[in-house]
């Protein structure tokens, strides 16, 4: 069975090399690029302002990496330092790589449901101090800027994700605060890349997405080609709605973890 992942090149590889030791055809093609912000000051003031915060969120693994890309080398920031959220466990283990103390991390049990912002709002809410800030870490899509200059000049940079929970965070008298620390495009596929997602939507390929952005590149990258024959597999049920629309003949939801993903897989074969 040929698998198609569509995680950010950084992450892609992994999952490639895990699927082909599990017997699948595994292809890469990347449908969101990640980058530093090209704005990097607000995030070296919230690390200037690290001990303020109660809490930091980070809305996945990239925004671990990129944020703590500027982690002052010589702050002792674990001693009374706030709390590190994930919702899930890409972004909890990109913080223990990133050398947070497992007993400083708040994320979903390895067995939960689901692994989103209600979640993780359920394992923390009890521990939400009124009148202190909580972080949100989060990226910015490039592609968008334009237009959300013309709505809000403030939007453009203000960053995408995570306002639900920001809104659980003020009605329980905690101020919310957010930080781009890095940006997504659209990819540049080559047109060899092109060729192969074309015969991955006819050849019984299983595409696997982890977020619906990667599904509106593609509508993006490909804008003429139809889905009705592809099979997908995508990591939330919020994600359905986006693969439907695109045109997908089967959308399979299942939890975001490699274990679970095969399983589905397995199902599919």
């Amino acid at each position: 069975m040929r698998v198609v992942i569509t995680r950010p090149a950084v992450d892609a590889q992994a999952w490639v090399g895990a699927l082909q030791a599990a017997g699948h055809d595994a292809l890469a093609l990347p449908l969101i690029d990640v980058a530093s912000a090209s704005n990097t000051q607000p995030v070296a003031q919230a690390w200037d302002q690290w001990q303020e915060w109660q809490a930091v969120m980070f809305v996945s693994a990239q925004a671990v990496r990129y944020f703590f890309e500027r982690q002052p080398p010589t702050r002792n920031t674990w001693a009374h330092g706030p709390r590190c959220w994930a919702t899930g466990p890409g972004t909890h283990k990109a913080l223990l790589q990133a050398g947070v103390p497992e007993a400083c991390i708040d994320s979903p049990a390895a067995d939960a449901v689901q692994f989103d912002s209600e979640a993780l709002w359920q394992r923390v809410v009890t521990q939400v101090k009124a009148g202190q800030p909580v972080l949100i870490v989060r990226g910015h899509d490039v592609c968008s800027d334009a237009v959300a200059a013309l709505a809000e000049p403030r939007a453009a940079h203000a960053g995408t994700g995570r306002d639900w929970l920001a809104q659980q965070l003020q009605a329980a008298g905690a101020s919310a605060h957010f930080v781009v620390a890095y940006e997504r495009r659209v990819p540049l596929w080559t047109p060899q890349q092109k060729a192969q997602a074309t015969q991955a939507s006819t050849d019984a390929s299983v595409w696997c997405f982890s977020s619906s952005q990667a599904m509106r590149h593609l509508g993006q990258l490909l804008p003429a080609q139809g889905w009705a024959q592809a099979r997908c597999i995508v990591t939330h049920a919020r994600m359905v709605e986006t693969a439907q629309a695109l045109g997908f003949g089967e959308v399979h939801v299942s939890r975001p973890s490699l274990g679970d993903v095969l399983r589905s897989l397995e199902l599919l074969a």
